[in-house]
Formats: structure tokens, sequence, C-alpha cells
């Protein structure tokens, strides 16, 4: 057999080591570009494309919204289609709205003392953080509860317990938990800063931040709608929370005066808070949406009412106008409300038709009573002995 030739050796060249590439930096979202965000609280009645498609209408650039309905507890399967939830993330980034915030269910107690009330919350709030994760939110909002007859510090310690029963066993995600502050009613936590600071300083292993919401600011006693007031409070919310862990204000102005304790909504400009107070409040430099001073993608949500058509496109006219950046504010669609005029005659013609049952039912009672009153016998005095007869 013939000699085979030797394979010429080639020497080793250090330059053809393989050596991994390193994993590319994260990219940061759109919606997290310096831009100031606004946005509303849109309804997913109709389905949750139907929330994206108002926001993008009311000239939005992001959004809130429920992940269910926020009054009932949820009766049947708690996750969101994939099929859903897929078309739902695809639409909201060609329409560019973002972050996308979700508002847990009113319902949530999750520093009630009941132990069923308690099991029920933690549970409701999980389904709300997986459904958070499915739709690809960034935020899910949560009040902290009410302590009924304990101390407000044992009230604070089960509501901590509880965020972090619910947050177990939950897929990777950069969905983040915000604690919002309170107006103070009855023995609700919140309504002091220093209090929203120590729950969060107790769930920093799960990078909880807080949501403030200019109302329940207000209407707990901090004076945001004078200059001194709101530099002070900001002062405050820097020094007890953080505001680099304030990533989304609920903005509203409210029927109730300062330190009322009371949670009611009014469109923005129109309360006790009024036109200048929101102007300084979105164009203050620590609440800008850029570094160093400010937080890039901070969101500014309204939840203010719907009393007419075209009272949500006000509203989100309003905080572009404030913020000074009407000439940059997305185009609404001319006319566009969540409320139709049909859909307000339907809901007053609901209200009257309520009303005049609830007089039907008093009424109803009302007779009854006379009735059950008159069917009695009447009791018969006893007799009064009389003094002129004569005993025998």
């Amino acid at each position: 057999m013939p000699e085979q030739p030797l394979t010429r050796v080639i020497e080793f060249d250090p330059e053809d080591e393989y050596r991994p590439e390193p994993e590319p930096e994260p990219t940061l979202p759109a919606w997290m570009d310096g831009s100031r965000r606004i946005g509303i609280h849109t309804s997913i009645a109709g389905g949750y494309l139907h929330a994206l498609e108002s926001a993008h209408k009311l000239g939005c650039n992001a959004l809130q919204i429920f992940s269910a309905s926020p009054r009932m507890w949820a009766a049947g399967p708690s996750r969101i289609p994939e099929v859903d939830a897929k078309a739902f993330r695809a639409r909201r980034q060609q329409l560019g709205l973002g972050p996308l915030v979700i508002h847990a269910n009113y319902l949530v107690n999750l520093a009630s003392q009941e132990p069923m009330l308690r099991t029920r919350s933690i549970q409701a709030f999980h389904d709300e953080l997986v459904r958070g994760i499915s739709l690809g939110a960034e935020f899910v909002v949560v009040h902290p509860g009410s302590c009924g007859d304990c101390r407000p510090d044992q009230a604070a310690r089960l509501a901590v317990e509880s965020v972090k029963q619910a947050s177990k066993n939950l897929p990777p995600a950069s969905l983040r938990i915000l604690l919002e502050n309170t107006a103070g009613m009855g023995t609700a936590l919140g309504a002091r800063l220093e209090e929203l600071g120590e729950m969060l300083y107790a769930l920093q292993s799960l990078e909880v931040g807080a949501c403030l919401d200019t109302a329940h600011l207000f209407a707990a006693g901090y004076d945001i709608k004078s200059e001194s007031g709101l530099a002070s409070t900001l002062e405050l919310a820097d020094r007890v929370i953080g505001l680099q862990r304030v990533p989304v204000f609920h903005v509203n102005d409210s029927k109730i005066a300062l330190g009322g304790r009371v949670d009611r909504h009014q469109h923005i400009g129109q309360g006790k808070m009024g036109a200048d107070a929101f102007r300084r409040f979105l164009t203050h430099p620590r609440l800008s949406a850029r570094a160093p001073e400010g937080l890039p993608g901070r969101a500014f949500i309204a939840e203010t009412p719907i009393d007419n058509p075209g009272d949500d496109r006000r509203n989100v006219a309003a905080l572009w106008d404030f913020a000074g950046l009407k000439d940059q504010a997305p185009q609404p669609e001319k006319g566009f409300s969540m409320l139709t005029a049909a859909a307000k005659k339907k809901m007053a013609q609901q209200i009257k038709s309520n009303q005049s049952a609830s007089r039907k039912i008093r009424a109803n009672v009302a007779a009854h009573d006379r009735r059950g009153r008159l069917s009695q016998p009447a009791k018969k005095s006893p007799a009064k002995p009389n003094p002129r007869r004569k005993k025998r």
C-alpha cells in the first residue's frame, strides 16, 4: 500500500479559540425614551383590545386598565387565553402605548384580619399578577387594605405578608407591584407617606414601588395645591419613599377640601385643587421624565369621572396642556369618548328605573307595616275601679 502523505500540521492560533460573546445589554422599551407619558383609565368592556383603541383615540401614550371586573370576585377562569394576550401585546406595540398599568380589584384587602377574606384577597391579587404578566403589563397597582379593629402597624405587617404570599410561584417577568396611597377614609392604610414607606421598606426584596394619587394626597392633608406645600410633600415623599420608586402618578382633582379624608375624584383643574396646582405639579423638575432629576418612563394617569360624552378626552387634553406639551400631544380622534350620548341616555334610564324600583320597594314595605299594625287587635285597657260603687 503506498505511503500516504502526512497531513500538514497547522500551528495553534490563539485567535481561533472560541470565546462566548457577552450577553447584549437589554434595550429599554420605547416608552422609556424620556418623553412624557400621559394616559387615562380605559374600559375593557368589549375586550382588552378595545381598551388600547380607546387610549389611542383619546390622545394617550400610556394607559391603565382593570384586568377583570373590579367589584366582583372572579367566578370563572382567572387566566387570559394566550391567543388573546398575544394579540393585545402586539397591538399595544403597534400603537406605541406604554407603560401599561393594571389596577387591582377593589375587593382585595391584603390587611384584613379575617382569615377567609385575606386568603381570598391573596389569591385574587395573585391572579391579577398572572394576568398582568400575560398581558405584558409593567405595573400592577393595589391599595394596601384596611385594618379594621387592629392596630395600624399590625395591619401593615399583614399587608406586607400578603403581598409576599401573592407574589410566589410567578413566572419570570418585569412586572412590578406598586402600593397606592389612600385618602385616609376609615382605617385604610397608606394615607401617611411614612406608613407607605415602611411597607415598601419591608418589601424591598420584591422591588415594590409606589403609586401616588394627587386627590388622595390632598384629601389626606398634603397641601399640594400651594407651591410650598407641593415642595414639602415631594421632599417628604423623596425622603420616606424615594421619588425614583414612584413610576406612576394618578392625576386627579378632588371634590373634597384639603384634609377631608374622603376619596372623590373631580375633572382636572375643576376641583378643590384647581388648574394652577396641576400646572405646577406637571412641570415640576423632580417629576419630569428625564434623568437625572426625573424618571424615564414615569406615567401620569387620569382616573377622572366621565359625566358627559367627551369628558375623558378633555381630561387627557388638560394633562397635556398643563404639562406644557399641548403641541407634542398625540392627536385624539375628533368627537371620540368612552361614553356616547346613547350610552349616557341608557345609563340615565337605568338609574331612573333603579330609583323607581327602590321607591316601589319602600312603598310596599311601608304598606305592609301599616296592614300589620291595623290587623292586630286593639289592646283593651284594664277596667278602672268605680269609686262610687259601694261594697255590700
